[in-house]
């Protein structure tokens, strides 16, 4: 048994050009031993390939090789240089030898009876055919050894075929008249299609742009203060640690925390957010962001591949190199495309000339077959959609980690929510300490610290900022452990303590007593209740509650109606009390609640949902949303929340805006929207062109001319995408001068 592990191996191939390309490549790959995977993205021309560890590399670029194309490591791709003539030289050269040949067929068009010498006309068709269009013969004789055909082949038969029956003709005629040649089809074919090759490079530059525009924001170099001195180094010489210099207008070079200073940064490339943030001392600055007016220095926490920065790209591009699940049919029928075209291609050769016994007119027909058949705009369809929409959605602080999550957030039909940082902004304060009979509220205060001191939970921050500001001693903790979805327990003073929810009082068999009024009435206000209790003895003592009060999201009530105009269903899941749930669901129009729930518990309701027959997001931000995330069909993760939300969501929102959860709901519909109508026009041209060709409708120019359309048609369709923009930003969202406000601040400020 093999017991190596498997890696993701990328590689960039060259001299792909439809999607029969994609499945040979991919056929040449998995037959490769120890290969598992191999995805290929046309648009990109990446393949992504997942493998056992001891798979050489070199056995993988050998099998791409033999298939007929070229292979290289990403690192070993080079920027293009500047060239000495514009990339649309070969379009323009056969553009002009081409020019003279159709001209005779435009002044047709005004009454003009003229026609070029059937010598120049092939001294002008030869260089395209056998020069400019050498690419289609060599592309097309590589398919030919690999026993499969791709759209070069087509193009490669479907021209010569032409070029040859003008060339049979202009010498058997010579001496009796110059006979109609079809020079014309074959240069008009092949210019037609480079410039559609051309224009289709172009717009599927423009999908990757937002890759681009995320690697123009690595810097290069980074002001390093070591002891006294202060020294520019490139930044792969920094390490964790270092203490970095940001000036004013200066581009922040690593991850880090901010250690003296204020300023404002803008990070809009990375989250979207449309305004500079103000940071102070503890706020944690991004790689890549703008500082504006002050001097920084930053504690370096990440670097290299480590950064927000880095991570970012790296979701990107695995997004736009992923398959997305409705590629498959495309893979299907791209299997098959090329055998089926060139059996029409000699049924309809044959009929005619059966019929006509016009063979000349036969091949033509043939020809025209050949020539309309368009594999190229199947294999676009959906990949560049899947790069204009993971592109736009990456400037607007929506990271979408892979082409799944995309397709199947177009069907979404209920959004359910965690709470706290979710819905709320997750700093809760610390609202009311209300002790029992045996005890005191300065005693409830201080115990429930002591359980707390060691924690980063939201509820326990506010009870250590009280403490603080009271200036309270706090005892020492033993044993401390959280109770998961329940609360903490330890030992202090020797007596065993628990802090927790109301389920967690029920469970050690206690009701609310005298304090049971007092603890409705704040759940009714919508606050969070947490009971502290002396659990160690045969008998456990209640010895008081501490109310928490959290703020609801300033943009999570739009965030909600807005999910409500797109059709879709909220349910808001979480572990705190009933009281405090439903006030919270009440202010902001949630449809559902589901309250005092364990981390358990959200997955099980997310997967009935899912059984019910509905296609469930799950929207958190915390340790214990992650088995939800994973449950549910699209996982959303807040930015800023636990690494485990973020590892196991599908979609990360950079900003801590609901908002965003629609607007990425808004993309995926569009983007779907346009794949299917890629789709649809690639099919469609292909189940309509074909059928004319072979009854000799269009000639050899116009189905040329029709098919490099095609293609372009459908990257450019996609390419509108582009300007979608969403509505989670907004110049009004923060005041125009806003002040640094770091979070020992906070509390004080609540």
């Amino acid at each position: 048994m093999n017991t190596a592990a498997l890696s993701d191996i990328p590689l960039q191939v060259a001299g792909m050009t439809c999607a029969s390309c994609v499945m040979r490549v991919e056929k040449a790959l998995k037959a490769v031993p120890g290969v598992r995977e191999a995805s290929v993205n046309l648009a990109t021309e990446k393949v992504s390939i997942r493998a056992l560890s001891t798979v050489p590399v070199a056995d993988l670029m050998a099998a791409i090789e033999k298939a007929g194309y070229a292979a290289m490591a990403l690192q070993d791709v080079k920027p293009p240089s500047a060239p000495g003539l514009p990339t649309c030289w070969p379009v323009a050269l056969s553009g002009a030898l081409t020019l003279p040949l159709v001209m005779p067929m435009l002044l047709q068009l005004v009454g003009v009876d003229w026609m070029l010498n059937g010598w120049l006309q092939l001294a002008l068709a030869t260089p395209v055919q056998f020069w400019l269009g050498w690419r289609f013969y060599r592309a097309g004789w590589k398919a030919m050894l690999a026993k499969t055909g791709n759209m070069d082949l087509l193009v490669a038969l479907g021209t010569s075929a032409a070029y040859g029956l003008s060339v049979y003709l202009l010498f058997k005629h010579a001496e009796h008249g110059m006979p109609h040649l079809y020079f014309e089809a074959s240069a008009a074919v092949i210019t037609l299609v480079l410039l559609g090759k051309w224009l289709e490079q172009r717009a599927k530059r423009q999908t990757a742009d937002a890759i681009r525009a995320l690697n123009a924001l690595r810097p290069s170099t980074a002001r390093v203060r070591r002891g006294d001195v202060e020294l520019d180094l490139p930044v792969e010489q920094v390490t964790v640690g270092d203490l970095v210099i940001v000036r004013p207008g200066d581009r922040v070079a690593v991850d880090g925390d901010i250690i003296e200073g204020r300023s404002h940064i803008d990070e809009s490339l990375i989250t979207g957010e449309s305004l500079p943030v103000a940071k102070g001392v503890g706020d944690k600055v991004t790689g890549g962001a703008i500082n504006a007016e002050g001097a920084l220095t930053v504690r370096t926490t990440a670097i290299g591949a480590e950064t927000t920065l880095s991570r970012i790209i790296r979701m990107v591009e695995s997004a736009q190199a992923a398959k997305a699940p409705i590629q498959r049919i495309v893979d299907r029928v791209s299997a098959v495309f090329v055998p089926v075209v060139l059996l029409i291609a000699v049924a309809a050769f044959l009929a005619w000339f059966g019929f006509t016994g016009d063979w000349e007119q036969a091949l033509i027909n043939a020809v025209a077959v050949l020539v309309i058949a368009c594999p190229c705009a199947l294999g676009l369809a959906t990949p560049t959609a899947i790069m204009a929409g993971t592109g736009v959605a990456a400037r607007h602080g929506i990271l979408i980690k892979d082409a799944e999550a995309l397709e199947v957030a177009h069907a979404v039909t209920v959004v359910a929510f965690d709470k706290t940082g979710t819905l709320t902004e997750g700093k809760p304060s610390l609202a009311a300490v209300l002790a029992a009979e045996v005890s005191t509220r300065d005693d409830v205060l201080r115990l429930a610290a002591a359980l707390q001191k060691s924690s980063s939970h939201p509820l326990a921050v506010a009870v250590m900022n009280q403490v603080r500001t009271e200036r309270l001693p706090v005892p020492e903790a033993h044993d401390a452990q959280a109770l998961p979805g329940r609360g903490v327990q330890g030992v202090v003073r020797g007596q065993t303590l628990a802090l927790g929810s109301t389920r967690l009082l029920h469970e050690l068999g206690l009701n609310e007593g005298l304090l049971h009024a007092e603890a409705e009435r704040l759940e009714k206000q919508g606050k969070t209740v947490s009971w502290l209790v002396q659990s160690g003895t045969s008998q456990p003592t209640l010895l008081g509650l501490l109310a928490f009060g959290d703020t609801v999201k300033p943009a999570a009530a739009e965030a909600v109606s807005r999910l409500h105009q797109l059709g879709i269903r909220t349910v808001m899941l979480t572990g705190d009390n009933r009281g405090a749930a439903e006030a919270v669901a009440k202010e902001l129009g949630i449809d559902d609640v589901r309250a005092e729930v364990l981390p358990g518990d959200k997955a099980a309701i997310v997967k009935a949902l899912r059984d019910a027959g509905e296609v469930v997001a799950f929207v958190g931000d915390g340790l214990n949303d992650g088995p939800a995330l994973a449950a549910a069909s699209v996982s959303y993760a807040m930015a800023g929340g636990a690494d485990v939300a973020t590892e196991a969501a599908g979609i990360t929102l950079m900003r801590g805006d609901p908002r965003l959860v629609a607007d990425s709901l808004d993309v995926s519909r569009r983007t779907y929207s346009k794949i299917k109508q890629g789709l649809f026009w690639a099919f469609g041209y292909n189940v309509l062109g074909i059928p004319l060709a072979a009854f000799g409708l269009p000639n050899p120019v116009i189905a040329g001319a029709a098919m490099a359309f095609s293609s372009v048609s459908v990257v450019l369709n996609a390419l509108t995408l582009r300007r979608w923009q969403g509505v989670a930003v907004g110049p009004s969202e923060r005041p125009p001068n806003p002040q640094p406000v770091t979070s020992a601040a906070w509390g004080e400020q609540r």
